[in-house]
Formats: structure tokens, C-alpha cells, sequence
């Protein structure tokens, strides 16, 4: 493998079948990195693409890093729908049940691996409890069948990542807040109107503590503009400072995978 395999496109959509194959016969350990996500609104003042616009900027970014630590990453074609029931009454909530998102991910995955993927990362950033519990099972299924290091799927909501990513998504009142919004500012800035951000009043509702009291929606919880937290202070800078953790989270848990493998 040369210094020019790893000035490839990092998207793993920009190859020809010929070059991805003559790629991954060479490389030692070849990644591959899928943002799934979700469309699905996000208040007044963010796209209904926010999840995915997340998860793609994460990927991309991690990309980068994991291939000047020696590992030839790519980003897979994103998934931009998954399950959004918590969003139901909001134009835009775009859902599929959660046994249809098990069995695409674990197709899109399986093809990967077949193809010479030594390890394919899940990069998720939609927090719904149904699309958590449908990626759990998807990646409890594929760990099974290809092995543990073969797939990873890194949780900004575990313990060891979520503490670092600010008060606004520890609270749990981060749907389009603070925490999101600066995230869609420092990737696709012309996609967020911060003058309805400014006019939006704080919504300090935490949407864990809803789920675990049982509301099954936004409106039931009493987001009636499906976002919580502050759309008011997001920022590039904040975006800029919460990529260097999740691009960090990223080449942490893959680089863990890989040493398993070896």
C-alpha cells in the first residue's frame, strides 16, 4: 500500500469497484466508517437533517484522523432514515420500524465485510430510544457472526464519552439546543437560522427524564416545538470543541477493535 492509497477520497461512494478492490487487497487493515442517522425535525431554526449531518461530519473528520494513525478509513454512503417515532405529530418525522433498520444494517455490514473490510464503525447520532435499541441489536447480531472486533458502534451516551460533551447533553434537554445546534453550525453552517435560534426560549425539559417517566413523544413530554435545551447559545467554537471529542470517541473505540484482531 502507498502514501497514494491514503490520499484517496475518504468517501467511500468516489471509487470505481476496480480501485475499491485493488484497495482493500492491499491495505492491512481497511475501515470503514457509516453515519446513520435519521430525518426528523428539529425545531423551527435546524434541518430535518441534523442526525445525519452529525453523524457524516463525525465520520468524515474521524476519517481523516484514523489515517494518519496508519489506518485506511473510509466513509460509507450515509443513512439518512431510521426510527423516529418520538417525533410522531411533526411534519417531517420519516420512520422505519425497527426491524427493517436491523436487517438493512446488517446487510449493508455484511457486504462490507465480505467485501475485505477488516472493521466497519456505526457512527450514530440520533438518540431516540427505538433507533438505540434497533443498532444494539443490530450490532449484537453482527459481533456474533463476524466476531466482536469486526464492528463497532461507539455511544455518545455512554458514560465514558457523554461527560465530556457539555452540561446542555448531560441534562438531557439537548434536542436542538445548545449541543446540536453549534454541532450544524461548525458543518453545515447555512443550514441554521440563528435568528430564530436567538428568539427561542430556553426549553429546559430533559428528554431521558421523559422517556424513563414513559412519555412516548416530544409533545407528550411538552416539546411542543420538538427542541429542548438552549438553540440560543449554540456556536462554531462550541461545534469545533465537541468534533475533537466525538472525532476522538470515533478513532478510540475503532483503534480498541483493531488491536483485538491482532
Amino acid at each position: 500500500m502507498t502514501d497514494k492509497t491514503f490520499q484517496s477520497p475518504i468517501q467511500l461512494s468516489a471509487l470505481s469497484t476496480t480501485t475499491l478492490q485493488d484497495v482493500l487487497e492491499s491495505a492491512t487493515y481497511p475501515v470503514a466508517l457509516w453515519p446513520v442517522g435519521s430525518t426528523e425535525p428539529h425545531g423551527p431554526h435546524l434541518p430535518l437533517a441534523t442526525d445525519i449531518i452529525l453523524s457524516a461530519e463525525n465520520a468524515r473528520r474521524a476519517a481523516e484522523r484514523l489515517r494518519t494513525r496508519g489506518v485506511l478509513a473510509y466513509v460509507a454512503p450515509e443513512l439518512p432514515y431510521g426510527v423516529t417515532d418520538f417525533a410522531a405529530g411533526f411534519t417531517g418525522a420519516l420512520t422505519v420500524p425497527k426491524d427493517a433498520l436491523v436487517g438493512l444494517i446488517c446487510g449493508v455490514v455484511d457486504s462490507l465485510i465480505r467485501d475485505g473490510f477488516r472493521h466497519v464503525c456505526l457512527i450514530n447520532h440520533h438518540l431516540e430510544p427505538g433507533q438505540l435499541s434497533a443498532l444494539s441489536a443490530a450490532h449484537e447480531q453482527l459481533c456474533k457472526k463476524h466476531g466482536e472486533h469486526a464492528v463497532s458502534f461507539p455511544k455518545v451516551v455512554s458514560r465514558r464519552w457523554g461527560r465530556r460533551l457539555g452540561d446542555e447533553f448531560m441534562s438531557g434537554a439537548c434536542h436542538a439546543g445548545e449541543y446540536e445546534g453549534s454541532l450544524v453550525l461548525a458543518a453545515e453552517p447555512d443550514l441554521v437560522d440563528m435568528e430564530i435560534a436567538a428568539e427561542l426560549p430556553e426549553v429546559p425539559i430533559s428528554l431521558s427524564e421523559a422517556i424513563g417517566a414513559g412519555k412516548p413523544t416530544f409533545l407528550a413530554a411538552g416539546a411542543d416545538q420538538a427542541y429542548t435545551g438552549r438553540p440560543y447559545d449554540a456556536s462554531i467554537a462550541e461545534g469545533e470543541r465537541l468534533y475533537e471529542v466525538l472525532t476522538d470517541m470515533v478513532v478510540t473505540e475503532v483503534l480498541e477493535h483493531l488491536e483485538r484482531e491482532q
